[in-house]
C-alpha cells in the first residue's frame, strides 16, 4: 500500500486555497492595505533571552498526526493563557484544512497579548508574506524545504521590507546547507518528518552542532517533557516551540511550568 505523503496532500490544498484568496483578496489591494498599519513587534528580539532557554507556545487545534487535539480551543483565551504563564512569543496555525487554523486569529491573539505573533503556515510565495503582515503576524515560518534557495532569499528579503521576522525551517543537514548559505538570523529545527509525520528528536542533535555558534536556533515538534528541555538546554539550544502538548493538557498553565521548570 503507498503511504501518504502528507505535505504533498498539505501544499496542494494551500495552492487551491491561495488562487480563492487572490480572487477575494487582490494582492494589489492587500499591499494598499498594510500601508496604515501598526509597526509590528519584534519578534527575534523577544526569544533571544541570554543564559535561559525561551518559549514560542503554539495555538493548534488539530493536526494530521494527533487528529483534533482541544475541542474547545478558543485562541483569545488559550492566548492569555500563554501571555499569563510566561511565553515569549506565540505561534498561530493559520493553516485551515489540516490544522484547523484561520487567518483571522492573528488579529484576534494580537489583540488579546502583548507578545509577538507567529504565522505558521505553508508559505509558498509572496502573496502571503503581505497577507502575514496584513492579517497582524510580526513573524512568519517558511519551510526550507518548500522553497528553492531563491525563493526563501526572496521572501526573507520582503519580509524585511515589511518589518515581519521570519523562523526558517529544517529538517535535513542537506535544508540546513542552503539555509546557512543564506545568512538566516533565525533557524528552526523541525524533529518531524512533514511527509511521514514521524518525530526524532536524534534529529536536533545531529543538526544543532553544524549551525555556527551566533545563530539563535528554535527546536520544534516532540517536546513533552523537562527532561527534554534540559536536554535541549545542554545542547545549547536558545528556543523552543511546543505546541501539542500544552494544547492536549487539562491545565495549560500548569503544563508550561512543569515543562519549563518556571
Amino acid at each position: 500500500m503507498k503511504k501518504t505523503d502528507t505535505l504533498k496532500e498539505i501544499v496542494a490544498k494551500k495552492k487551491e486555497r491561495l488562487l480563492e484568496a487572490k480572487q477575494n483578496l487582490p494582492e494589489e489591494t492587500l499591499k494598499a492595505k498594510i500601508a496604515g498599519l501598526p509597526l509590528t513587534r519584534p519578534f527575534i528580539e523577544a526569544i533571544n533571552k541570554p543564559h535561559a532557554i525561551s518559549l514560542i507556545a503554539e495555538i493548534k487545534k488539530q493536526a494530521p498526526s494527533a487528529g483534533i487535539i482541544r475541542q474547545d480551543a478558543n485562541p483569545i483565551d488559550i492566548a492569555r493563557i500563554y501571555a499569563d504563564s510566561g511565553a515569549q512569543a506565540i505561534s498561530v496555525l493559520t493553516e485551515e484544512d489540516f490544522f484547523g487554523g484561520n487567518l483571522s486569529y492573528l488579529n484576534e491573539v494580537k489583540g488579546a497579548v502583548n507578545l509577538p505573533v507567529l504565522r505558521k503556515d505553508f508559505i509558498l510565495e509572496n502573496y502571503q508574506v503581505y497577507e502575514s503582515r496584513f492579517y497582524g503576524a510580526d513573524a512568519i515560518l517558511l519551510i526550507a524545504e518548500l522553497l528553492s534557495k531563491e525563493k526563501l532569499s526572496e521572501l526573507m528579503g520582503l519580509a524585511d521590507t515589511l518589518n515581519l521576522d521570519c523562523l526558517v525551517e529544517v529538517h535535513t543537514e542537506k535544508e540546513l546547507k542552503k539555509v546557512l548559505s543564506l545568512k538566516v538570523p533565525l533557524i528552526g529545527i523541525n524533529n518531524r518528518d512533514l511527509h511521514t509525520l514521524e518525530v526524532d528528536f536524534k534529529n536536533t542533535e545531529k543538526l544543532f552542532p553544524l549551525i555556527p555558534k551566533g545563530n539563535a536556533v528554535v527546536v520544534e515538534s516532540g517536546i513533552k517533557s523537562y527532561q527534554d528541555i534540559l536536554f535541549l538546554k545542554i545542547l545549547g539550544v536558545s528556543t523552543v516551540l511546543v505546541g501539542q502538548a500544552l494544547m492536549a493538557a487539562d491545565n495549560i498553565k500548569q503544563k508550561i511550568e512543569e515543562l519549563m521548570g518556571w
